[in-house]
């Protein structure tokens, strides 16, 4: 990531854009009748949940989680570059959202339907379509699991038009258009609505400074990975001298791989290289 990123170059497949497009509700309601193909008269967005730092979810996300007038829940992600386990991933949304209910005091029972939906700048399953719906059903008899979870994958590289409606393969074109074309007129107002909020986006200052703060968090969080990977390398050599001591308790090596200070660490790791036991080194840690 070009840690230099203004906000005045992003399109809208970009995570932060992406986001603070469509908290939108009405932008959100628009996209989310065009991708499930229903109706819908309204929609909430949960906006403390769309464009927040989640440490308990390993990092960023910039998803959209919303729910419409009959309760349905909805969960949206755009997805640039192409992963493996979206299917997993869509599995954990859903249970996400499906826990988050439950804690409210709903019975199971209760459960709204809950849609999990990919807008891909790829091809997910390489089968040349715009739109893949996934729900449970029954292998040999096709009976539907009727369980109310559906997920659903949008691809920018789609060749099947005459299957799927007109203004989903515009917006499609337009995710997969470039920064230059993606302002050209697509002669489609919910694309327009896309665009009028971009550029309005891009001359606030507000979110210019939203923008800055996500790009410092992604910087130490890319920065946290990197020094957590080189303690735990520094903690396993400290190991491997160790258990040519003999068998190390459980106890120490627990301590030694849950020390983050590098400083520490160099210590452990020269003291080991020099200890003649188990127990030299672990009175020499004392003292530290």
């Amino acid at each position: 990531m070009n840690q230099n990123r203004k906000l005045a170059q992003l399109m809208f497949k970009d995570n932060f854009m992406f986001g603070a497009v469509m908290v939108n509700e009405e932008i959100c309601r628009n996209f989310l009748e065009m991708a499930v193909g229903i109706p819908i008269e309204k929609v909430e967005i949960s906006k403390e949940k769309s464009m927040i730092y989640h440490p308990e979810y390993r990092g960023i996300r910039l998803d959209i989680i919303a729910r419409d007038e009959k309760s349905t829940h909805y969960n949206v992600e755009m997805q640039v570059a192409k992963k493996s386990h979206l299917g997993k991933r869509a599995r954990y949304y859903h249970s996400q959202m499906d826990m988050e209910l439950l804690l409210t005091g709903e019975d199971y029972t209760l459960l709204p339907a809950s849609y999990v939906i990919f807008i891909c700048d790829f091809d997910p399953f390489d089968k040349k379509r715009y739109r893949y719906i996934f729900q449970n059903v029954c292998r040999e008899t096709g009976l539907s699991m009727a369980d109310g979870s559906t997920t659903i994958f949008l691809s920018t590289c789609g060749e099947n038009e005459a299957e799927v409606p007109e203004n989903l393969i515009k917006f499609l074109k337009f995710v997969k258009a470039d920064l230059t074309d993606s302002t050209r007129d697509y002669q489609d107002d919910f694309i327009r609505k896309i665009q009028e909020s971009i550029a309005k986006i891009k001359g606030s200052r507000e979110m210019e400074e939203k923008f800055m703060l996500l790009e410092e968090l992604l910087r130490d969080e890319r920065a946290g990975g990197e020094a957590k990977g080189l303690a735990k390398g520094k903690a396993e050599s400290v190991l491997l001298l160790l258990e040519d001591l003999g068998p190390v308790p459980d106890e120490l090596r627990k301590a030694i791989l849950e020390e983050q200070d590098m400083d520490i660490l160099s210590k452990y790791l020269k003291l080991a290289a020099h200890a003649g036991s188990i127990a030299y080194f672990m009175d020499g840690i004392n003292h530290i």
